[in-house]
């Protein structure tokens, strides 16, 4: 299987959408006296936590490629790969949803309410932005050395280096 590192773009455009996902979500709190923004501590915990997590993992998968470790399940690493990425699409996605709600509500700060709000998506913002750059390193340690397949010049000079020696004479000859 071959996959790709996550385009500069996904993140942009997952970004974007967030941004404009809070802005429509603090409009709507803002003129209908909902209670719709802010996140709760635990939420930012949690974020910081899956992190960790991953970029634990992600240093396994690294360790393993570079021949530090023996034995990997190829699952382990697959999956290591794919939560790596979409950490950091989702946490993008997240860091403009809370960023959005945190820049509206500093208009607001000198109300409890907003100030809070502020402070609360301030710090996801934080957290998200940290799980931004965990996915992309993930992503990266998850990469696996370039394949040296039998075209390559080291394969062949090890190759004949391994015939016998009536072999490689015969060889030399043609």
């Amino acid at each position: 299987m071959r996959t790709r590192r996550t385009p500069l773009a996904y993140y942009l455009v997952a970004l974007i959408l967030g941004i404009a996902g809070g802005l429509t979500i603090s409009e709507i709190s803002m003129s209908s006296r909902t209670d719709l923004m802010g996140a709760p501590w635990l939420v930012s915990l949690l974020l910081f936590i899956l992190g960790v997590m991953i970029l634990l993992m992600a240093i396994q998968v690294h360790r393993y490629a570079k021949g530090e470790r023996k034995e990997m399940d190829s699952r382990f690493a697959v999956n290591t790969l794919v939560m790596s990425k979409s950490l950091g699409i989702a946490c993008a996605a997240l860091l403009g949803w809370y960023g959005s709600q945190a820049l509206v509500s500093m208009g607001h700060s000198s109300a409890p309410y907003y100030a809070a709000v502020m402070r609360e998506c301030l710090a996801a913002s934080a957290v998200c932005l940290i799980d931004v750059v965990i996915g992309a390193v993930g992503e990266w340690l998850c990469q696996l050395p370039p394949d040296e397949g039998p075209e390559n010049p080291k394969k062949r000079n090890s190759a004949k280096r391994r015939l016998p020696d009536a072999a490689q004479k015969e060889s030399m000859d043609r």
